[in-house]
């Protein structure tokens, strides 16, 4: 990352420390799906022209049903998430917002680059990262109070029982929706805001037109649409994560939390670990604010050897 913020990936910088090639490393300190959404092939025009109107309304059409949108709310896609996370902080007077830490460190960094306070405790907006990352907590509707509140749900797509996108309609609400993890299509770069249709429209005028390719365009109407692939990929990341807290707690970590996408374990030096397991190349995530937690990704199925030999 060019900011310098702390994030998972960056695995160019253990190549260099551990050496190996990027197709021998196993890298699990992301929470994306290791099995992706099958892109196939796409029509010439999704590369050649300009995203017309046709193609966004089938973007919206597939989202509002997948993730049964309010009626009232607004959709916007864009370039990813953090495209969106960028310019929320711009929908309101800066002032004081809460967001309950430790999470995903983009919104705190967002807001306090616009000028606002950003503690445990602000008034004035609210940012839940629902299911939390990196320990899975779970939000709930009564939790959501402030005039401005942004539920991030990057990582719900697992558990769509707990949602809290029947908010999306209020006034003052937008929940965040990331197509790259449970989809395992970083690359494409699509993220969603929906919520109140102001602020919604407000977002849209600062992204400006074409916001999201046509390539990604395509692939994302077809992805959200199929409904089987997605129970079907609940089903083996439920499984596989289960798999790896069986693995973990035998080499005596001990589960914190997470999602079925990443696992948060506590063990007795996470530096430690990290390095051990980067000699294996396998790569991991762990914390500036804690010595003791390590973060884990699911690996590809057929890369779970390498994760056993590295521990």
């Amino acid at each position: 990352m060019a900011n310098g913020r702390d994030h998972g990936g960056g695995l160019d910088a253990a190549i260099a420390a551990y050496g190996g090639t990027r197709a021998g490393w196993l890298d699990l300190s992301t929470g994306i799906n290791p099995v992706p959404y099958p892109v196939g092939t796409f029509p010439q025009e999704a590369w050649t022209a300009l995203p017309d109107r046709a193609a966004f309304d089938a973007l919206n059409t597939a989202a509002r049903r997948f993730w049964n949108v309010p009626e009232g709310a607004a959709i916007l896609p864009a370039a990813g998430a953090s495209a969106l996370i960028a310019r929320i902080p711009t929908l309101a007077k800066a002032g004081a917002v809460s967001v309950q830490g430790p999470t995903y460190n983009e919104h705190a960094a967002s807001f306090m680059g616009l000028g606002w306070a950003v503690s445990s405790e602000g008034r004035d907006a609210q940012v839940v990262v629902h299911p939390n990352n990196p320990d899975g907590r779970v939000w709930q509707a009564a939790d959501i109070t402030a005039p401005l509140a942004i539920i991030d749900e990057s990582f719900c797509d697992v558990m769509p029982d707990a949602s809290l996108i029947k908010l999306a309609a209020q006034p003052g609400r937008i929940v965040l929706k990331s197509f790259g993890k449970f989809w395992g299509l970083a690359g494409a770069r699509l993220g969603f805001a929906i919520g109140d249709p102001a602020l919604i429209a407000k977002l849209g005028e600062a992204l400006g037109p074409w916001q999201v390719s046509g390539p990604a365009l395509a692939v994302g109407a077809a992805a959200l649409a199929d409904r089987d692939w997605a129970d079907v990929t609940r089903a083996r990341l439920a499984s596989d994560s289960n798999r790896l807290d069986v693995l973990m707690i035998g080499r005596g970590g001990k589960v914190v939390g997470g999602t079925s996408l990443f696992r948060l374990y506590e063990v007795d030096d996470a530096a430690r670990w990290q390095e051990r397991l980067a000699r294996g190349h396998v790569w991991s995530r762990i914390f500036p604010y804690s010595k003791t937690w390590l973060r884990l990704g699911l690996p590809a199925p057929d890369r779970w050897s390498q994760l056993e030999a590295a521990l």
